[in-house]
């Protein structure tokens, strides 16, 4: 297994949630708590796990990356900008009216957003299609990667998928969960409790694996093996917390859709410069 660079992929994930706040707050609008609590999973995938080439966004034997839980667009735009998709300076315009930032991630507007997505229960579906016509192009390569909130795992949706993966035995798919256990309501145990994660995607026929979705080297062990996994789907639950990073917005529901003012968007680049 490569070793990864911890230093390197560090350094972007602080990047990245600079890029989330100041992009949020210039906006007036977004979501950064589940954007943020995303961040190292999003940054070692492009950052070290996932095949693509900035320079070449279609490149064939590349990786897919499906943002289902497609409100978080920030995450993955910050990702793009810093791995030299588009110029940094672009992600200021963050829903701006013929921004091609959109609230959601748009395929027809941006390189290298794969998939369409915002509506919530879709993207493994979604994920499901691009895994089988990779299979029927006889592509061996490429792996697509699904990442998806806790709090949509309420959809009915994303089960007839989980179903359909395994039924299928999709072994060039990795979900990944970000398990923040917040959604704009409240505690996704008050909301709708999802009950054991992981025995659920079992039950499903999926092959499991769990580790903390904030320690870059444990992630990228989780994805390597997932990536290499053969024999079905593999699904990681990675425990995080919704808002990282920043103080005020950690493990609050509140800012789950709500951006940070000019003072509290300071406040936030001040501490993420530490």
């Amino acid at each position: 297994m490569t070793q990864p660079d911890l230093a390197r992929l560090a350094h972007l994930s602080q990047a990245m949630r600079r890029d989330i706040v100041e992009m949020v707050s210039t906006a007036g609008s977004g979501h950064p708590g589940g954007s943020l609590s995303a961040v190292e999973i999003v940054a070692t995938l492009y950052g070290s796990v996932m095949r693509h080439d900035p320079s070449d966004p279609k490149m064939a034997g590349r990786d897919r990356f499906v943002l289902s839980k497609g409100h978080a667009a920030p995450v993955l735009y910050a990702a793009l900008a810093e791995t030299g998709y588009f110029p940094r300076e672009e992600v200021l315009t963050l829903r701006k009216l013929g921004s091609r930032l959109q609230g959601h991630p748009d395929m027809r507007k941006l390189p290298g957003v794969e998939v369409s997505t915002g509506s919530l229960g879709q993207g493994l579906a979604l994920a499901n299609g691009l895994a089988l016509a990779l299979r029927l192009d006889g592509a061996d390569e490429p792996t697509v990667f699904c990442l998806m909130g806790d709090g949509e795992l309420q959809e009915g949706s994303v089960w007839e998928a989980a179903m359909a993966s395994a039924h299928y035995g999709l072994d060039n798919l990795v979900a990944i969960v970000d398990l923040n256990g917040l959604q704009i309501d409240g505690p996704t145990c008050e909301v709708m409790d999802l009950g054991n994660v992981p025995e659920k995607f079992a039950a499903f026929g999926w092959t499991v694996m769990t580790c903390d979705g904030h320690a870059v080297a444990e992630l990228h062990d989780a994805l390597t093996r997932a990536k290499a996994h053969v024999g079905g789907p593999i699904v990681i639950v990675a425990r995080t917390m919704k808002g990282r990073g920043v103080s005020f917005m950690e493990n609050l529901c509140d800012w789950h859709g709500k951006a940070p003012n000019a003072d509290e968007c300071a406040r936030a680049l001040a501490e993420l410069a530490e």
